[in-house]
């Protein structure tokens, strides 16, 4: 890296709340955030917005007529865009950039509208504009009233981190001074629950269970995956400044080499070769923490594990994940990663899973990895420092 690049802001909505306040007093429970909805006339375990949160968007949504008509995955977007450039301080005169994405985009305002094409044999005037993925972005600079570049991307599960790579490019070239990066995820719908459970790779119904996603148990038997719905948004800035939450001072990314379309090698190539790159000349002894992509399946969890423990052999770091309690957000999980690791970075606090063996907490964090990978092995490591 050229030089440091400052987060000074991010902002989120999910069921883990709407501020970050509230963000960290939910990590602070050893409860877990879902619930039981019914997909399909039966019951699933989800991790959904709670009943505030759910209001803030009705309200986004009701704020104008335009936005009506906009999927959850759009308004998500735009409320913790707003969240995350106020609390950077940033106007639309400072022509920041945009860049947003969504592994799935606007699913439920696309299941409608097939559902009526299929039922009347025509679909409504805004069906087009308004499930393509690239309305994300385009839609959050018409809100901010932004004049910079906005990019919208997919790259399933890491595209809020490659959100941060595209962002930082940007940066370093000196085409832009701030970019405003991150994911958008509202995948409880039929549909995308059918999808997760045809890979056999979703959590099993069942009211008398702790802890639906086992997400970092490597004991686990089954598979445990459990979707979330939110977003969550980081501004920013290139180099050093005073109002910093945390640096990012390295950063990687890889693609495995695919044996099938939803797997990854036993010792996941990817991740060592991104978390390698995060690295770079930075010893593997100094950081402190990594907070995990682990979505809870038996193979994605214990693949990562392994590729931690060949890059970090002398000195395993502090493991943690967030989807036991939040889910897997698709798109979004991977800022919601980084969001977790900026807390803990400047609560000097690590963040444990409740059902996992104890492991030694860190007497300070001064560095933390994230990570985030897809569908395809497209792996991305983020290298945080305290400032």
């Amino acid at each position: 890296m050229m030089q440091p690049i400052s987060v000074t802001a991010m902002s989120s909505i999910s069921a883990l709340g709407i501020s970050i306040e509230e963000v960290w007093f939910n990590y602070l429970k050893s409860e877990h955030l879902f619930v039981q909805q019914s997909f399909r006339l039966q019951q699933e375990w989800v991790s959904a917005l709670d009943e505030n949160a759910k209001h803030e968007i009705e309200i986004l949504r009701n704020s104008d007529s335009k936005y009506r008509k906009l999927d959850n995955s759009v308004l998500f977007a735009i409320y913790t865009s707003r969240g995350a450039m106020e609390k950077a301080g940033w106007k639309p005169t400072d022509n920041f950039g945009i860049n947003i994405g969504s592994s799935r985009g606007a699913t439920a305002l696309f299941e409608r509208y097939h559902k009526e094409y299929l039922r009347d044999n025509k679909t409504a005037t805004l069906t087009s504009p308004t499930t393509t993925l690239g309305n994300i972005s385009s839609w959050v600079a018409h809100d901010l009233q932004t004049q910079g570049p906005e990019i919208s991307h997919s790259i399933t599960c890491s595209t809020a981190l490659h959100s941060v790579l595209n962002g930082m490019a940007w940066l370093q070239s000196g085409m832009a001074d701030k970019f405003l990066v991150g994911g958008s995820e509202a995948p409880l719908t039929d549909f995308t629950i059918a999808q997760m459970q045809a890979l056999k790779i979703y959590a099993k119904n069942g009211d008398t269970v702790s802890y639906p996603c086992r997400a970092l148990d490597l004991d686990k038997s089954a598979n445990s995956m459990v979707l979330g719905e939110g977003a969550a948004m980081a501004c920013l800035e290139r180099g050093t400044v005073s109002n910093a939450l945390a640096l990012i001072v390295g950063v990687g990314y890889a693609t495995e080499p695919l044996e099938h379309n939803v797997s990854i090698s036993a010792d996941a190539l990817c991740f060592q070769r991104s978390m390698k790159m995060a690295l770079g000349n930075i010893s593997p002894d100094e950081v402190d923490a990594i907070v995990m992509h682990a979505p809870g399946t038996i193979k994605g969890d214990e693949t990562e594990f392994n590729a931690i423990k060949k890059v970090f052999r002398n000195k395993t770091p502090f493991l943690t994940s967030n989807k036991w309690k939040v889910g897997h957000t698709f798109a979004a999980s991977g800022m919601l990663n980084m969001e977790l690791a900026v807390l803990m970075l400047q609560h000097q606090k690590a963040v444990a899973v409740p059902f996992v063996k104890p492991q030694h907490l860190p007497k300070s964090i001064k560095k933390v990895v994230v990570n985030a990978v897809g569908f395809g092995g497209n792996a991305v490591s983020i290298l945080l420092s305290a400032t």
